[in-house]
């Protein structure tokens, strides 16, 4: 078992729409878009506050524009070896739930990509959950980093360095378990005319940093140190740095603390 695929997609409600988008996510889109489809085994949602929103960086950020653009994530592991499968299913049912008037069309997609599996880097060795186990553990926050390399042919040694250098010692001691990476792959090209094409396919790996804390609790010591090039990027540029909390499903806990 690991996440052989993933989908990771952070999307901004349009103003006024916050209510009515989470609804449709929370009692429609999360189950009949993305967990009721074969080979999608694990989903979780995340929220970004407005404090959260404040703590991004970089502040030019070729992720999201404006860098607090982008208020939900939403995260699901694909079975490794299916993603070909999943995606005839998901570009199918979205075009029928489409037809069906069943999609909130008053959002906009900041960050949507699926992704394939690249490396975990873990803070305790084979102790504690793994990396399948993320999305249903109870963890109280997550950070989004986007690192672009140099140039495609940088990626892999950019891969290298984080995998060896730069995660170990950023985990030693840390809040957070582990850190997920993954690569994003091309959309389809008949996916939803709604979702923009994939940018940094060649150059761009994506961690998930799974924290045992809130990250307003270790921002200070453990991420904000990022935001200085020579520290965090090695072979390549820190695109985003984001961090959320988890939402609480069926609820609409956190809706009205977004702006």
């Amino acid at each position: 078992m690991r996440p052989g695929h993933a989908l990771i997609t952070m999307v901004e409600p349009h103003p006024g729409q916050e209510y009515a988008y989470n609804r449709w996510y929370e009692d429609d889109h999360y189950y009949a878009g993305a967990m009721a489809m074969p080979w999608m085994y694990a989903g979780r949602r995340w929220v970004a506050t407005r404090d959260l929103q404040l703590l991004r960086f970089p502040a030019e950020s070729a992720v999201a524009r404006p860098v607090t653009a982008g208020c939900y994530l939403s995260t699901y592991w694909i079975t490794e070896g299916r993603y070909a499968d999943h995606m005839k299913w998901t570009v199918g049912i979205n075009k029928r739930l489409n037809r069906d008037s069943r999609v909130h069309h008053a959002r906009t997609h900041v960050f949507t990509a699926f992704q394939d599996h690249e490396a975990t880097v873990y803070r305790d060795g084979a102790a504690g959950p793994r990396d399948f186990h993320a999305l249903d553990h109870p963890y109280r926050g997550l950070v989004l980093e986007v690192v672009d390399a140099a140039e495609p042919e940088r990626r892999a040694e950019l891969l290298e360095w984080l995998v060896a250098r730069r995660l170990p010692r950023a985990l030693e001691g840390s809040p957070a378990a582990m850190v997920v990476i993954f690569r994003p792959t091309p959309l389809p090209g008949d996916r939803m005319t709604y979702v923009k094409q994939v940018e940094g396919v060649d150059t761009r790996l994506t961690l998930l940093w799974f924290l045992e804390c809130d990250p307003r609790d270790c921002w200070a010591e453990h991420f904000a140190p990022l935001a200085d090039p020579a520290a965090a990027s090695g072979p390549g540029r820190v695109e985003l740095v984001a961090p959320f909390i988890p939402t609480v499903p069926g609820t609409d806990r956190y809706v009205d603390q977004l702006r």
